[in-house]
């Protein structure tokens, strides 16, 4: 039962049009090592592209965003299980995922790339003919990869937990090719030497932020995504993570619904 002070509390809050009392703070999941879009720092907090869209969320939501990282392939158990509220990690919206979990509206069109040690004659994707490659277990990449093993015609495949492990193999030439998301990619050559992407394969993915199917508070985050679309919010969180401001009709600027589709 509410006390009397709590009581008047939240009559001044709504008169005062402040967010009502959260029932706690909004459980968010994320892959640590994925920057720009996520990255533990040394001191144990999370920063990003999404992280800064998570917290602006829970912000608007009167709370706060408990994020708390998981290996790759926990993330979607943990989702699936109600562990958490929601998961970032650069997620691509497909239709096998649908089955399972809810997504919130995309925000960004998403692309992969091919990383190889500078001074490979690997430059596109037809020259993964015989190559060792390998990906993320579980991932978008991952799965477009085996889709396509007979039309790429490559020799093996290596599946990784952790995107530090399957750079560094391909550093140490355990691996020849690795296919990820090219904006992490690219942003991994400015980290390691020796590094490069010189190939950019466009598959019109979707990421989005995943939660569990049919959550309760699913509708409301993605009203608030919407909101940060048309009020400049996330053109700004775009523009300080990837130094530009996001083209005019794309993902990050377009409200839309909740997704039923990947299309």
């Amino acid at each position: 039962m509410l006390t009397r002070r709590l009581a008047l509390g939240l009559v001044a809050a709504l008169a005062l049009g402040l967010p009502a009392l959260a029932e706690g703070p909004l459980k968010v999941a994320s892959y640590p090592a994925n920057p720009p879009w996520e990255n533990r720092t040394e001191a144990g907090t999370f920063e990003g592209f999404e992280v800064d869209i998570v917290n602006e969320i829970a912000r608007r939501m009167g709370t706060t965003a408990q994020i708390e990282g998981y290996d790759f392939k926990a993330l979607f158990v943990a989702s699936a299980s109600r562990r958490v509220d929601m998961v970032i990690s650069s997620l691509t919206i497909t239709n096998e995922r649908l089955e399972s979990q809810s997504f919130t509206q995309p925000y960004f069109t998403g692309a992969l790339g091919v990383a190889v040690k500078e001074g490979s004659p690997i430059a596109t994707v037809a020259d993964l003919k015989g190559k060792v490659v390998g990906s993320i277990a579980t991932s978008f990449p991952e799965n477009w990869l085996k889709e396509r093993a007979a039309e790429i015609g490559y020799a093996d495949y290596k599946s990784y937990d952790t995107t530090a492990n399957m750079l560094t193999d391909l550093m140490n030439g355990r691996l020849d090719a690795a296919v990820n998301d090219v904006v992490g990619l690219r942003y991994a050559t400015t980290q390691m030497k020796g590094l490069a992407v010189p190939a950019e394969i466009v598959t019109g993915e979707k990421f989005a932020m995943m939660m569990p199917k049919g959550h309760e508070k699913l509708e409301a985050v993605n009203q608030i995504i919407s909101d940060m679309k048309t009020d400049g919010t996330m053109a700004a969180i775009h523009e300080k993570w990837f130094g530009v401001k996001p083209a005019e009709g794309s993902l990050t600027l377009t409200p839309l619904p909740v997704p039923t589709s990947a299309d």
